[in-house]
């Protein structure tokens, strides 16, 4: 583990109830955007989901984060609707199966853990960078905590440079032309919009900034 971050268990259960809350306050928002290019639910259904994993969040039987990971993506495919539900279970679950028996993580085991959840995304979803879906948001932050990561940066440099990176992916959806998804139905049409489900992706990682700021202070 990199000598310079522990992410503790905690850690990851406070940013799971962080992004569930982020979800509840910004699900009108999140709507709004899928109303203008997908099926105007995406906030609904990722609040329905998340509300789900917290319930069952207390009720893990051990203080594995990979365990515990993959139990939110279980049960992020079996309540969460459209797209998402897959697309965000994968996630998880990829991330939990590089984290699994770990009690606490570093900067590296982080970095290994977003490339195999992106990496299940992409086999999923057949998209890539500038394809207007979630990965404009999650590659160029992965890349920018990987680049921190090798040169020895702190958890809280590390996590800023990857929400910075983050939100300049997700801004960087609107003036683009949908590839993949319902958006992709219509075609320049879906130019001018915000992609939501690049937006949730950047509320993911700013809840794990957010959260994991203790952590941070103590690297």
């Amino acid at each position: 583990m990199n000598g310079a971050a522990a992410i503790s268990y905690d850690d990851v259960v406070a940013w799971i109830t962080a992004f569930a809350a982020s979800v509840r306050d910004q699900k009108d928002y999140l709507t709004a955007l899928d109303s203008a290019i997908g099926d105007a639910d995406h906030g609904i259904n990722m609040d329905r989901g998340f509300q789900a994993v917290i319930a069952k969040l207390p009720g893990l039987p051990n203080r594995d984060i990979g365990a515990a990971l993959k139990s939110v993506g279980m049960t992020l495919v079996s309540t969460v609707g459209g797209a998402s539900g897959p697309l965000y279970g994968t996630f998880f679950l990829q991330l939990g199966a590089a984290t699994a028996g770990h009690e606490a993580i570093g900067l590296d085991e982080l970095v290994a853990g977003l490339d195999a959840g992106i990496a299940g995304i992409q086999r999923l979803g057949k998209a890539d960078l500038g394809d207007k879906t979630m990965l404009d948001t999650l590659l160029p932050a992965r890349d920018a905590l990987r680049e921190a990561a090798a040169s020895g940066a702190s958890l809280g440099d590390a996590l800023a440079r990857t929400v910075g990176a983050a939100e300049q992916g997700m801004l960087a959806t609107t003036p683009l032309v949908a590839r993949k998804g319902r958006a992709s139905y219509l075609g320049e049409r879906s130019a001018g919009h915000q992609d939501p489900g690049a937006t949730s992706s950047y509320l993911l990682l700013k809840a794990a900034a957010d959260a994991w700021s203790g952590a941070a202070a103590a690297s």
